[in-house]
Formats: structure tokens, sequence, C-alpha cells
């Protein structure tokens, strides 16, 4: 099994300070989100007793980052989420996400592909712009995905950003002017 295939093993110590086992340093919560960004699986086990800490250390990174305002999970899910663990939905809940992001990590070329085919709508006005934007916005929510490869996503700049808005709103002041 080779290094990246076997799971990166952190221990966590009684001061609760993160010890990465291969570089034989401590680590941070961002640096473990860091290694699974990069496709590595990680284990993360408390030294003394030797429990499995890993689904609380990644729920706790989901938080943080939620907490930060990146947020990836709608509310509505969220809301189903906490309604899941008090309802006969329970066992089918874990099955049925795995199942869904699975799917997305399969299908994200099959995504970006159609995107490309020959469209009905391709001879709207804007249609390119607009299919570009969708493929800018796939490959921000598969960057860093296990199965992307390291470096074919290109990260975005403020200016690439506020580009993205201006072209947004003149789409949808040309729309309004459709609309008349």
């Amino acid at each position: 099994m080779t290094d990246d295939a076997k799971p990166l093993l952190i221990k966590r110590y009684a001061s609760r300070r993160l010890y990465n086992t291969e570089t034989s340093d401590y680590v941070t919560l961002e640096d473990i989100a860091g290694f699974i960004r990069a496709g590595r699986e990680v284990q993360i086990v408390d030294l003394k007793s030797g429990d499995d800490l890993t689904r609380q250390y990644l729920l706790q990174i989901i938080a943080e980052h939620e907490s930060r305002g990146e947020n990836v999970l709608p509310l509505e899910v969220l809301t189903d989420l906490v309604r899941s663990y008090t309802t006969q939905a329970q066992s089918v809940v874990p099955q049925f996400l795995a199942m869904s992001f699975e799917m997305l990590r399969e299908g994200q070329s099959q995504i970006v592909e159609n995107m490309t085919k020959a469209n009905p709508m391709a001879g709207m006005p804007g249609f390119e712009e607009m299919q570009r934007q969708q493929q800018a916005f796939m490959k921000t929510m598969m960057s860093g995905w296990p199965g992307v490869p390291p470096g074919q996503e290109e990260p975005e700049t403020k200016d690439d950003l506020d580009q993205i808005k201006q072209q947004l709103s003149e789409l949808q002041q040309k729309l309004a002017k459709m609309n008349k």
C-alpha cells in the first residue's frame, strides 16, 4: 500500500495537540483540512485511549468553515440532518448522502462535458458567458475533491470574482430589457 493510499495517522495528545506521525510535527485543523483537500485520507486517534476521533474532528472542520461564512450546506440541508437524528430516516440518511456525493464525484466530468456539447440554447444571447460561469462554478465546487488532479483547478482571484459579478449584472440587465 502506498503512503497516499493508507490514512495519515494523526495522534491527539492529552493536551489536545494533534501530532502528524509521518512528519513528526504538530498540526492544526487547517493543516488536516489541507491534507484532505489534497486527496489524502486521515485518521485521528486519541493517544491514551486509542479511540478513533476522526468523525469528531471532521465535523469540527466543517463547523469552522461554515461559521466563517464559507457556507456549503444550505440551511434546509442542515435542518433535515438534525431532523434525521430523531426519526426513522436516520438509518437511510448516511447511505443516501454517501451515494449522492459518490454520484457527484463520478459525474463532475460528465456535467462539464454536457455543458460544452451542442445545446439548443447555444443561440441565446449571453449563453457562452453563462456556460463559462457554470464551468468556473463546477471547477470551484470540485477543487480539492479526490479524483481532481492537483493543479488543474485555478485559484480565483478577487479580480475574477469582480469580473464575474459585473458580467452577471450585465446579463441581468440584458434579460430585463428583453422582458420589456
